[in-house]
């Protein structure tokens, strides 16, 4: 009865995961050459794990990324520019604490999108919130925004996320306002959260992009000065390939 009782109380308190190791615990017969504050901390050893494991499920849902992708997939063997050494710097999500930004450039296929959403997934495991945007959709996104008077609750939902990850920057026509609405959200941003964007267009070529050239210089100086550079290259990953590519492939 006393068990009973005491998994009620520890689920009422949403602490599953102590009552996962206290069911394990009474399946174990040699627990019992455990003392009391051994038996207790693997519960609550356990309850971490738990609730960490459940923190990451959420940030992994929430920022909606477009492919699943992790670091330890990246494949260093062909000469497309990536650096294990920077990769390994940019590891730990140290960059995105200190509110750095990301940007990486390269042709189409070359593995933009995936080491985007493997650096995305590893700030997630860092237990930073990420939003991933594909650049169209964002700039829709901005335009409805403004229109349905809910573009100041998105910009304070944009401005608290720890990084957001805005891929193929360029790809489509913008129009000049919404590239000043973009400069909002870098303001906003400035000295509170990471930016990763991802371009086939060099950073060089980015004032051609956004064609008004007080904004692009707004928008380049609150990009550039403060960020990691991973320039890709060669041939599209996606040439000749018919069957589907192996995480080490799309990593490239």
């Amino acid at each position: 009865m006393l068990y009973t009782q005491t998994v009620d109380k520890l689920q009422a308190l949403h602490l599953q995961g102590m009552v996962d190791a206290l069911q394990e615990q009474r399946r174990q017969s040699d627990i019992v050459t455990l003392d009391f504050e051994d038996r207790l901390a693997l519960m609550v050893e356990r309850q971490w794990l738990w609730k960490e494991n459940r923190g990451l499920t959420t940030r992994l849902k929430k920022a909606q990324f477009k492919i699943s992708a992790c670091l330890e997939d990246l494949d260093y063997r062909t000469s497309r520019g990536l650096k294990r050494a920077q990769i390994d710097q940019l590891r730990a999500s140290q960059w995105v604490k200190e509110h750095r930004n990301c940007l990486i450039t390269g042709p189409t296929g070359s593995g933009k999108t995936y080491l985007a959403c493997a650096m995305g997934a590893q700030a997630c495991r860092e237990g930073y919130q990420t939003l991933y945007f594909y650049a169209p959709k964002f700039f829709r996104t901005l335009e409805s925004a403004r229109a349905d008077g809910s573009l100041l609750a998105w910009l304070k939902k944009l401005a608290r996320a720890p990084l957001i990850i805005i891929d193929d920057l360029g790809i489509a026509s913008v129009p000049g306002k919404l590239y000043r609405e973009f400069l909002e959200v870098l303001d906003d941003r400035q000295g509170h959260g990471g930016t990763l964007i991802t371009s086939q267009f060099p950073v060089n070529q980015w004032h051609e992009i956004i064609a008004d050239a007080t904004v692009a210089d707004a928008i380049l100086d609150r990009l550039v000065h403060n960020a990691y550079r991973i320039e890709l290259k060669g041939e599209s990953m996606r040439k000749g390939k018919t069957a589907p590519l192996e995480p080490s492939e799309k990593a490239t």
